[in-house]
């Protein structure tokens, strides 16, 4: 009989508690409200913040607004600010510099800039002379039994790719079916030819499944009129030097291959067996030169910390983020026309959603046990920079960050439906979402990976940190004009940030770790 009591005892205790925390839980979901995201992302993606460009002033308002919020919330400032300063330059080509010439069996012939060859913005302000090796894809993936690289020795040598993957209309393809998969970014296939040595590298588009092969100018506005002056493609200021990175045209696949077909067979033979077709391009030699103008500017990551309550667990971190950048305006437009990219639904409103959770931590008084760090990232829409320069320059500890969950896109495609990205990495993490979705009703779409690698979730899974991306997905006004405040849902953002909310609250009180299982 005593057991019993004790039993029965301790059961109304749990229930009591269970009870409690669900009533603190309920105070900050209150918190987050339609009216508030409205509010959030009118202010963010009005025309006078002309489409918050990294970097831009409009871009330092938005950042101001957001650190004046944290304050106002109570959120604490990291290391003595609600700023983290990413050291950026600009680049301008330096188009009277630039060269880029081929040797083919002692003829020599001089390329066009912009028509024939067009430096990506990745390409490094200097210049390199080498014999061509082809290294198709340029892809070293051992996980699919395939590399461009093998047994050919390409050190100090320029090497020659072709864009995108193998099989990329193959829905059998090992890599990623017709899904792109990381191999198929042009970074990636950079640094993988610096790793074998190459000393510089050129990229075609592949012949078979695309018809534009000639390069358009872009991303520099000396080479493209319909690019502003002010929008000089940005990246972070790294030490190191990389190396010339350029798109080559129809021409210089002429000049080497003979024509565009005997490309194209070679592109063929690589798809039909996944079986690499790497060769030295025998008697040629590129010499070519990308010269540029750089210049040194800041913009802002904006963070703020709740500190947890636990002696054991507060030195753990929960990561809600998403980025407050977008791409600004059109520099040449008619009278009358819209010209602004406002950016509501990308990502004012992931920017108000992360806002709001912070509102509606900050309201409870009973604290979570691990600490809960609000980011909002600036040069997302560059190339995730603001994520990546977190992750490069932690103001916590990587090893002791639990989970990060990001926000981009949430205020579109009807009222209930969301998209959840990374759940196949972490299905303790899927679970929570679907438990704290009950009492929400969201329509959740799990494992919608094919925006995986393009929002700052990313940036934290390369470095082996659990992520979730919450999203309700692309739409017909997706980088437009027409991405304006009057075109979102803001009951739809608020019922997704709540789940954030919920889910971080949960992720923040378990003493449970989460382990990745990488698939990317």
């Amino acid at each position: 009989m005593k057991r019993s009591a004790i039993l029965i005892l301790s059961l109304c205790m749990f229930l009591t508690q269970s009870i409690y925390a669900q009533k603190k839980v309920e105070k900050g979901v209150k918190q987050i409200t339609p009216e508030l995201l409205k509010q959030y992302i009118d202010y963010l993606a009005s025309d006078s913040m002309k489409g918050r460009n990294t970097p831009s002033p409009e871009l330092d308002r938005a950042a101001d607004y957001i650190a004046k919020e944290f304050a106002a919330l109570g959120i604490k400032k990291v290391n003595g600010s609600y700023f983290q300063n990413i050291p950026f330059c600009t680049k301008n080509l330096d188009v009277k510099n630039c060269l880029l010439k081929i040797s083919q069996g002692g003829n020599i012939k001089e390329f066009n800039l912009k028509t024939d060859y067009t430096p990506f913005e990745s390409t490094s302000n200097t210049s390199a002379t080498a014999p061509i090796v082809f290294a198709g894809y340029g892809i070293t993936a051992l996980e699919y039994n395939y590399d461009d690289y093998k047994d050919i020795d390409f050190k100090g040598k320029i090497v020659l790719i072709l864009k995108h993957e193998p099989g990329e209309k193959d829905a059998k393809s090992p890599f990623g079916g017709v899904q792109e998969t990381k191999y198929s970014y042009l970074n990636s296939k950079m640094e993988n030819a610096k790793n074998h040595g190459a000393v510089a590298v050129l990229v075609v588009n592949d012949p078979l499944n695309h018809i534009m092969l000639t390069p358009q100018g872009y991303p520099w506005p000396s080479l493209s009129k319909f690019l502003p002056q002010y929008n000089l493609p940005i990246e972070l200021c790294k030490e190191g030097a990389s190396i010339p990175f350029a798109q080559v045209g129809e021409s210089v696949i002429k000049y080497i291959f003979g024509s565009v077909d005997s490309l194209k067979n070679i592109q063929r033979r690589i798809d039909q067996n996944y079986t690499p077709q790497s060769y030295s391009i025998s008697n040629s030699t590129c010499e070519i030169a990308t010269k540029l103008v750089i210049q040194d500017i800041v913009a802002k990551n904006v963070v703020g910390v709740i500190e947890g309550k636990s002696a054991t667990l507060k030195d753990e971190i929960i990561v809600i983020g998403g980025h407050y950048d977008h791409v600004g305006f059109m520099a040449k437009h008619k009278p009358g026309e819209d010209y602004i990219f406002n950016g509501a639904d990308d990502n004012a409103s992931g920017t108000a959603g992360v806002m709001a959770a912070a509102k509606a931590f900050a309201s409870m008084k009973g604290k979570p046990k691990r600490s809960i760090l609000f980011i909002l990232f600036a040069g997302e829409e560059k190339g995730l920079y603001g994520s990546d320069y977190y992750c490069s320059t932690p103001l916590f500890p990587l090893n002791k960050t639990v989970a990060m969950l990001n926000m981009d896109m949430i205020s579109r495609n009807g009222n209930d439906s969301i998209q959840i990205e990374g759940d196949t990495m972490n299905q303790d993490l899927a679970e929570i979402i679907r438990n704290e979705n009950k009492s929400i009703g969201l329509k959740i779409t799990l494992s919608a990976e094919d925006l995986f690698g393009r929002s700052d979730q990313y940036s934290f899974f390369k470095k082996n940190i659990s992520v979730i991306g919450f999203t309700s997905g692309l739409h017909k006004d997706y980088h437009t004009v027409r991405d304006d405040p009057q075109s979102i849902n803001p009951f739809k953002a608020s019922q997704i940030s709540r789940l954030v909310f919920r889910t971080a609250w949960v992720i923040a009180n378990e003493k449970k770790h989460y382990s990745i299982i990488k698939k990317h």
